[in-house]
């Protein structure tokens, strides 16, 4: 594993005493952020810690170097669980020390694995200054690929668990394929679950999707929708019309790689 002795002690209102190891100066996002900054997408964050209470369960797919999860390990406490997918080696060894770290082994359940829509081998392109960006399709820039395994979430679920309070999705663009492979164990569940995931029309086009199936195939589970402002620190609801509409105005400029984060399912009250 490589640098072991970089510690981030993260500075997050309510889930206290978490530290984690980051990537050295080649990841200029994520790791830099939280070198200096001790927290990454601050209200993203918050809503986490105000979403989780002892005893929930977590999943987090596309967890890189396992900043949610150990959070939600914190705030799930030890009757709670946390299921993580990372298939970046770099990353995902990263993460493993820092459930030792934390002493987060029974809590939390890393498979350095990808999630989509079926089991079967694949590669991922690495981004070369973004530790965060990588992704399981080639894009239009030429990107060196390591060899990974795709893991279809409702098979490797099943069995393991029977609720997810929380689900969080940030996969780069292969979000659709991720719910797709994700969506028969959800109708299961009970229906108070909350997805936490980003919403790139851009990406999701050059993984063979689009927004509006995504935002489609969202509202199979009949939950309300909300977009997460992060300059205003606020839930703004949004019918799923209207962000499958806003994801075809992206989709005609050409090259428009406009994202935003949503959250599918109950808000919170102020």
């Amino acid at each position: 594993m490589e640098d072991t002795q970089a510690i981030v002690n993260l500075q997050v209102s309510g889930a206290a005493d978490v530290s984690l190891y980051v990537h050295d100066e080649r990841d200029q996002v994520i790791s830099q952020t939280l070198r200096t900054a001790r927290v990454w997408e601050p209200y993203e964050t918050s809503l986490l810690v105000r979403m989780l209470t002892p005893g929930d369960t977590f999943v987090d797919v596309g967890a890189n170097i396992g900043y949610f999860s150990l959070l939600a390990a914190r705030c799930v406490g030890a009757g709670g669980q946390v299921f993580a997918f990372e298939p970046d080696p770099d990353n995902a060894a990263l993460f493993r020390a820092s459930i030792v770290l934390n002493g987060f082994e029974q809590r939390i359940d890393l498979a350095e694995a990808g999630l989509s829509d079926s089991a079967q081998r694949g590669a991922l392109y690495l981004s070369a200054d973004n530790l965060g960006d990588h992704q399981i399709y080639a894009g239009a820039e030429a990107r060196p690929s390591v060899p990974i395994e795709l893991l279809r979430g409702s098979d490797y679920l099943q069995g393991k668990l029977n609720r997810i309070d929380l689900l969080k999705i940030d996969t780069q663009g292969s979000e659709f394929q991720v719910v797709n492979g994700l969506l028969p164990l959800l109708q299961r569940l009970p229906p108070a679950l909350r997805i936490m995931l980003e919403l790139t029309p851009y990406s999701l086009r050059q993984a063979g999707a689009s927004g509006r199936e995504l935002i489609e195939l969202l509202g199979v589970l009949q939950q309300p929708m909300w977009i997460i402002d992060h300059i205003e620190h606020r839930l703004v609801s949004c019918p799923a019309e209207e962000l499958a509409r806003w994801c075809d105005n992206v989709d005609a400029i050409e090259g428009d790689q406009g994202f935003m984060n949503i959250l599918v399912g109950p808000g919170l009250s102020d």
